[in-house]
């Protein structure tokens, strides 16, 4: 029958699970107890049982209660049913990650998507190799993107998402000054003014030329010249390395107290050096945004928890 027909029965789940404990325990007071309910109300359901089914399911025989034919022909097939329901309305327990096939598209900036290709990928060759990964650059817009399913996981700076979206902070850093090795910058006390006289590569995706560094200088009376902008932090790093530009990359908030950011393993690869930048500039918050229907997902919680041991540099992540 159709279950869109408005004349359709409706289905009582608990009277299903009523006869279950009936049939199994062949008493009505034993079975109120089973369903935690009281006798006389057992008693009741017991009857709306009989009239539905147009049978006395059990009867009395001296002092005990027997089943009917019908009773013992339903018997099994009230136990699965329950069984059933009860399988159905269980919330899912943790996935084995071993046994994922899963494919995830992650939309980060390079430098985030760096940083977490290799920690994932170690991960996922420890605990889950059957779990493939497609980063994609930050050419969507995140929010219709991770609603219509074409980005499982945003990760970088969240800051343009639908209401229904979950954000989770990660890591919080601050942008440090990338030089290569025996730049003047690296010779006596970096000042504010030392800083702005140098040549900077910026980074837009939008090919702006300016951005929080340059209110701060400002403050101070001060403008800095961004001789080339690039669309990505790593052509920005590689081009600091071959040249006298000055990049900007986020490291740990505090390196007395904090592990090293994965996010300036980059520039450690290219032998660059990190200089702190004597202006107050904003922090940078490194979160990820996911749609909600996911937050149960076992495979997708794999990921995000993936995601966060990495770019907070627990040891099993900086592993290989």
């Amino acid at each position: 029958m159709n279950s869109t027909d408005p004349t359709a029965p409706v289905i009582d789940a608990n009277l299903a699970v009523a006869l279950d404990a009936l049939l199994a325990e062949q008493s009505v007071t034993r079975a109120a107890a089973r369903m935690r309910t009281s006798p006389a109300a057992m008693s009741r359901t017991l009857g709306r049982l009989r009239r539905l089914l147009q049978d006395p399911l059990l009867v009395r025989a001296g002092q005990t209660m027997v089943p009917t034919p019908r009773a013992l022909a339903l018997r099994d097939e009230a136990a699965t049913v329950v069984r059933r329901l009860g399988a159905l309305l269980t919330p899912a327990t943790g996935v084995d990650p071993a046994t994922l096939r899963s494919t995830f598209s992650l939309q980060t900036a390079d430098l985030v998507g760096a940083a977490l290709a290799a920690g994932l990928l170690t991960l996922a060759g420890e605990e889950a190799p059957g779990v493939s990964l497609r980063f994609r650059a930050e050419e969507l817009e995140a929010g219709p993107a991770l609603r219509d399913g074409r980005v499982d996981l945003e990760v970088g700076a969240i800051d343009h998402v639908d209401p229904e979206t979950r954000v989770e902070e990660l890591v919080t850093l601050r942008m440090t000054a990338a030089v290569r090795p025996g730049h003047p910058l690296t010779e006596g006390p970096l000042t504010a003014a030392r800083f702005a006289a140098a040549e900077h590569v910026g980074v837009s995706r939008r090919g702006r030329f300016d951005g929080p560094v340059d209110a701060a200088l400002a403050e101070h009376g001060l403008s800095r010249r961004v001789s080339v902008v690039l669309p990505g932090h790593l052509a920005a790093l590689s081009l600091a390395a071959r040249t006298d530009v000055v990049a900007l990359v986020p490291a740990a908030r505090d390196e007395a107290d904090f592990s090293p950011s994965p996010l300036t393993e980059q520039a450690r690869v290219l032998g660059l050096r990190l200089l702190d930048i004597p202006l107050p500039l904003p922090p940078v918050t490194i979160g990820m945004a996911w749609h909600p229907r996911h937050t149960a997902d076992g495979a997708h919680h794999w990921l995000r928890a993936a995601v966060r041991r990495v770019l907070r540099a627990e040891p099993s992540a900086r592993r290989g």
